[in-house]
């Protein structure tokens, strides 16, 4: 299967720490529910066992130090487990696939924040995930300063978000820049408004969506 999967729906939400995904993401499930539609929510890293055990490792602070090639061998290895056995099923089966981040997440994280080769990066999650691509993906954009406030006070902190300023910047222009290069796939969104507003947004352009492939009602 190459690229974007025909038969059923794969939405990804991506974004900076602290711009409101998860909320999106349930609010979205919910919506697609109701339509009739069956709906897989997912995450990155994590999904199934084998990524719940190296999101373990990529993100509790108490962890040890990783490199950042092993890092991003490490978050192509949780994906390749995550398509092979949750999203390419549920998408052969023809349900929607929502997740929490995906590839773009690498470029944003490991080629903005690691600074590491888009080249490399770009072509080992092409390979950990065997050219899947979601049907769109909704850019949640915001200042990761005004982000970092937003974070549960009780949530311990995890590896990625206690990363400085800078980090977050570069991982925050490598996401624009991806969407400017797939302006067909990825719609940012402006998440510095109102919760609602933000949903009203991806509503939109999901009803789209859906009466172009006619899913739903």
């Amino acid at each position: 299967m190459n690229a974007i999967c025909q038969r059923g729906l794969f939405l990804t939400f991506e974004g900076v720490d602290g711009v409101g995904k998860t909320t999106q993401a349930q609010r979205l499930r919910d919506y697609l529910s109701v339509r009739g539609l069956t709906v897989v929510i997912t995450h990155e890293p994590g999904g199934t066992p084998l990524g719940e055990a190296v999101r373990r490792l990529l993100l509790e602070p108490s962890a040890p130090h990783i490199g950042k090639r092993a890092e991003a061998l490490l978050y192509s290895a949780d994906r390749a487990e995550h398509v092979a056995d949750v999203i390419r099923p549920a998408l052969e089966r023809g349900e929607c696939v929502i997740s929490d981040r995906y590839t773009d997440s690498s470029v944003g994280y490991q080629v903005g924040g690691r600074e590491l080769s888009s080249l490399d990066i770009e072509r080992l999650s092409e390979w950990a995930t065997d050219g899947l691509q979601p049907n769109r993906t909704y850019l949640l954009d915001m200042d990761p300063a005004a982000a970092r406030r937003r974070f549960v006070v009780s949530r311990e902190t995890d590896r990625l978000e206690l990363e400085p300023e800078p980090f977050q910047n570069r991982a925050r222009r490598a996401f624009l820049d991806l969407a400017k290069r797939h302006r067909d796939r990825i719609v940012v969104i402006d998440a510095s408004r109102r919760v609602d507003e933000v949903w009203s947004a991806i509503r939109t352009d999901v009803n789209a969506l859906l009466a172009t492939r006619k899913m739903g009602s």
